[in-house]
């Protein structure tokens, strides 16, 4: 009896193991994608899982709470600069003038709030202290949002599995990552206001705005490529980061959204961004 009572014990031990949370690593992207990604990061916290995140020192939303711990770290820049430069890009969307004005003033928007965001990925890889501690705490994955390769870039380093939690990457490097079909005959560019049933004309203005993504692709992607090639000593392009996710939640669905070709490490999660709260009457 006493030996079918010890067995019993060992399998119950065993499987309580294996049921055990897992602890994940956190590297989020500020703004309206962290607001969406705390939501998941709330319901992993009520089954179980230890979780970290790591973020700038000055953010916006990246604020902490009772589900995760925080684990922050300094940047060159102030809370002001912060602020104003997302507070002038968003003004420049509702500015009035010719095309060439919005067009450069937009341009030129972006190109500030990517600086500070490249600024914060290369202060968060080259904090010695922070890099090391990640490095002991013995993480099973990293979850992070790809619109900014920094997540990965850390997922790399540590050798550790990534989670992508996006809805979509610009010039399609979500398609080109996952080696996913892309036929531009089928499936609209983002900003064409095409759907997936098209006449010929439009295939050709489809096809047209693809090239545009290259160049779009080149500004957007190319210092991080700088960055990770540096941080690695190894030449690094941001596709070859991207292609060691293993899974990738895309905040779409067949609903509200064109049909398009998926790969099975591809989940569609459409809805899950959105918090549950009772509306008003």
């Amino acid at each position: 009896a006493h030996s079918r009572v010890s067995v019993m014990l060992v399998l119950l031990l065993s499987v309580l193991n294996l049921a055990a949370g897992g602890k994940l690593l956190v590297v989020p992207v500020d703004g309206s994608h962290w607001l969406s990604m705390r939501e998941v990061l709330d319901g992993l916290s009520q089954k179980g899982h230890e979780i970290v995140v790591v973020a700038p020192e000055i953010n916006l939303h990246i604020k902490p709470s009772k589900s995760f711990i925080m684990k922050m770290y300094p940047v060159s820049f102030t809370q002001k600069e912060l602020n104003s430069h997302f507070q002038r890009s968003i003004n420049n969307v509702f500015e009035e003038g010719s095309f060439l004005e919005r067009f450069f003033k937009t341009y030129q928007g972006m190109k500030n709030v990517s600086a500070i965001f490249l600024a914060t990925c290369t202060h968060l890889l080259y904090n010695k202290e922070l890099v090391r501690y990640l490095e002991q705490s013995k993480f099973d994955a990293v979850f992070t949002d790809p619109i900014l390769p920094c997540g990965q870039i850390l997922a790399e380093h540590l050798s550790l599995p990534s989670i992508f939690y996006l809805q979509q990457l610009p010039c399609g490097l979500d398609f080109k990552a996952t080696q996913c079909p892309n036929p531009p005959s089928y499936v609209p560019r983002g900003f064409t206001d095409l759907t997936d049933h098209m006449n010929f004309l439009q295939r050709v203005k489809n096809l047209i705005f693809d090239f545009s993504n290259i160049f779009l692709c080149d500004f957007f992607f190319e210092l991080y490529s700088q960055l990770a090639s540096e941080f690695f000593q190894r030449d690094v392009t941001v596709v070859d980061l991207f292609r060691q996710a293993s899974i990738w939640l895309i905040k779409l669905d067949f609903v509200l959204h064109y049909p398009r070709p998926l790969m099975p490490n591809m989940i569609f999660v459409g809805g899950i961004n959105c918090a549950h709260k009772k509306l008003p009457q």
